[in-house]
């Protein structure tokens, strides 16, 4: 599935909660995933209108003592919740980037970060509900418009703050973003946070065809209605594409042994490709982004592979669109023994490519270079296949 978020009003966990249960996911059921959780919390939705226009509100009612919490102790209750890998990993990623950007604002260790009104019970209900709902709606991909981030001030623990405030603007940095149009905070920095962890994309609405459109509704009452819109649906079909996941994640602590070890074990789970790529982490790390594409449907279990295997925190993922040439696999029989070929149409040519690995047999057995040897195979391959391969 696909989505469509329109952030005409901003963004924040309530209210992109609320779009998922007015788009068709069972409240009932996200509720008894948070009440798991064991915080003293309940959830609950109730049917809203903002300037006429009909949504669903998320509602929170939490015990009123409730302890201050870190990021330590989030990460350690999220980590033991009785959640699905999907909605964890999500939530994980979406309190990450808060502790991440809070400690920025204030110069702390991220570990010791005091969340304050971030941490109250309500946000940890929001983005654990958030990341569960997602899962039930099925959506591998989200496109998400610009940001409206609203203007003014807010009232926060620190005082009296500017539109965006701190923690929301480090989240904001990469994802387009717009001001106002109404005065006051439109984006919380859990709003952002979620869309960080969830958009695939932004821009414009894909092309797609709507199955549900589900608008969550804001506390407030602007002069727009306070809705945030979410379209849910399928990509059209086209032929000669499909959908794959690209899962990335960037280390620093695995030998080269190592990493061709968990690049060998994700081909033998089933990943389409791997490859890694060198690059510089923050305070001038050395590291190797590994990037996996994936069938769609395995992107769950090779993320955790991709996890177990390497220790990594985080991976990215998204889904997208690609394009594949029609080609056939054949056996020829050259003069140099049999090999498999991929007879490919592109466009209006037939292109004739021999399978390394039968051309290494090749080379090896005869001591011919390599290249000689899929010179030799490709130019026999095309005489052999000429009359037929116009008809692939």
């Amino acid at each position: 599935m696909i989505a469509y978020l329109d952030c005409a009003t901003g963004v924040s966990g309530d209210k992109l909660l609320g779009a998922c249960v007015d788009a068709g996911v069972d409240g009932d059921a996200v509720a008894e995933r948070v009440a798991a959780l064991g915080l003293g919390a309940s959830l609950s939705f109730e049917k809203a209108s903002r300037r006429g226009i009909a949504g669903t509100s998320a509602v929170v009612s939490f015990d009123a003592d409730q302890p201050e919490r870190t990021w330590r102790d989030i990460r350690a209750l999220l980590e033991q919740a009785p959640l699905a890998e999907g909605p964890r990993r999500v939530a994980l990623e979406a309190f990450g980037l808060l502790a991440e950007a809070e400690a920025e604002v204030h110069d702390v260790p991220v570990e010791d970060v005091h969340f304050h009104e971030l941490g109250a019970v309500d946000t940890i209900v929001d983005i654990v509900g958030v990341a569960v709902a997602f899962a039930m709606l099925g959506v591998r991909e989200l496109v998400c418009s610009p940001i409206a981030l609203g203007a003014g001030t807010v009232e926060t623990a620190h005082g009296t703050l500017p539109v965006p405030a701190p923690a929301t603007a480090r989240l904001l940095a990469g994802m387009p973003s717009v001001a106002g149009p109404p005065e006051g905070e439109l984006t919380t920095p859990t709003g952002a946070a979620l869309v960080r962890a969830l958009a695939t994309g932004f821009g414009p609405m894909p092309s797609m065809t709507p199955r549900s459109v589900g608008c969550g509704a804001g506390m407030r009452e602007l002069s727009i209605p306070n809705l945030l819109r979410l379209f849910v649906g399928e990509t059209p079909d086209v032929p000669g594409t499909d959908r794959v996941a690209v899962l990335e994640t960037a280390v620093d602590h695995l030998t080269p042994e190592e990493l061709a070890y968990v690049c060998d074990a994700l081909a033998d789970r089933g990943a389409i490709d791997v490859w890694r790529t060198p690059i510089v982490m923050k305070k001038g790390r050395a590291a190797v982004e590994i990037t996996v594409l994936a069938p769609e449907r395995d992107a769950d279990d090779l993320t955790a592979v991709l996890m177990e295997l390497t220790g990594t925190l985080g991976v990215r993922t998204r889904v997208t669109e690609r394009r594949v040439a029609e080609r056939d696999v054949r056996t020829v029989n050259t003069s140099l023994g049999i090999v498999r070929v991929k007879v490919a149409r592109i466009g209006g040519t037939t292109r004739i490519r021999p399978e390394h690995d039968d051309c290494a047999l090749i080379a090896e057995r005869t001591g011919m270079p390599i290249d000689r040897v899929r010179a030799v195979v490709t130019g026999e391959a095309e005489r052999l296949l000429g009359e037929t391969t116009d008809d692939l």
